[in-house]
């Protein structure tokens, strides 16, 4: 089994070309497994372990193919701290891309049940969020939260045709250098967001194909080129103070999802207007 982390390599996340087992899963990301809640949960904290959730996930042929947790630097929160699995379908695992359903839990109290549609491509076995095009649905600490979330997952799996319509539509669209740099240049601040910075790459830098089949002028595969270049770092820049510097990948699971959600947005952004 060939496993691919595409965070930091510290960071306790795991990707795999095979549906991931219970065993591989506690070994890095072991807050799925809490047996209890944190213990600054209160008795009106609906407890449902995210194991006992993906457990009937899979029972409906939902099967998980990554995990991660956010690093924290208490350790009593290690084992209940904030997870995402992202699970496919064996009805939606085909072509160069699998479509995701992307859930977060945690058993901390930071986050509800939280599900989202993604897509992964296998290229460069990165995975996308994308933005709203299908529901982003969250589910509180209470009731039948595991019916709940089935429900959910059926949902975000019955929107995956609108996000191939609209991924089709951006593919349909050419942009001209001038219209890619402007997109480039809306995405790179969501990382660097500082009015007082300059951001260490350029726009560029953040179009540049990593692989030749990327290299082409139409909005879906700029919108690639920059997402991978932007969440993935490893791009040489300069400081502030004029240092050369290596850009850093994007780690943790709240500002990935959030810069990945905002560049399928900016995308659409330039899907309309091009339209």
């Amino acid at each position: 089994m060939q496993l691919a982390s595409r965070f930091a390599s510290r960071s306790p996340v795991l990707r795999a070309d095979q549906p991931l087992s219970d065993d591989q899963i506690r070994a890095v990301v072991p807050s799925i497994f809490a047996d209890a809640p944190h213990a600054s949960r209160s008795g009106r904290y609906s407890y449902i372990p995210t194991a006992a959730v993906l457990t009937e996930l899979r029972k409906e042929g939902f099967q998980p193919f990554m995990v991660c947790q956010t690093r924290v630097r208490q350790d009593d929160r290690r084992d209940y701290t904030k997870h995402m699995i992202r699970l496919r379908h064996a009805s939606q695992i085909n072509g160069s891309e699998a479509n995701e359903i992307i859930l977060l839990n945690s058993h901390d109290g930071t986050s509800s049940y939280q599900m989202l549609a993604g897509m992964f491509r296998f290229v460069c076995k990165n995975g996308l969020v994308c933005g709203d095009a299908v529901a982003d649905l969250r589910i509180p600490h209470k009731g039948d939260v595991t019916g709940h979330v089935i429900e959910g997952a059926y949902e975000v799996l019955d929107g995956f045709e609108r996000v191939a319509e609209h991924r089709d539509a951006m593919r349909a669209i050419t942009l001209d250098r001038g219209e890619a740099e402007v997109f480039a240049h809306a995405a790179l601040s969501l990382k660097y967001d500082d009015p007082a910075m300059s951001a260490p790459i350029t726009e560029a830098q953040l179009l540049a194909p990593r692989r030749h089949d990327d290299d082409r002028p139409d909005l879906w595969s700029a919108f690639n080129r920059v997402q991978e270049n932007l969440t993935q770092g490893g791009l040489m820049g300069r400081s502030a103070n004029g240092r050369r510097q290596r850009t850093r990948p994007i780690q943790g699971i709240d500002q990935n999802v959030k810069v990945n959600r905002a560049l399928w947005l900016l995308a659409e952004g330039m899907k309309q207007l091009k339209g």
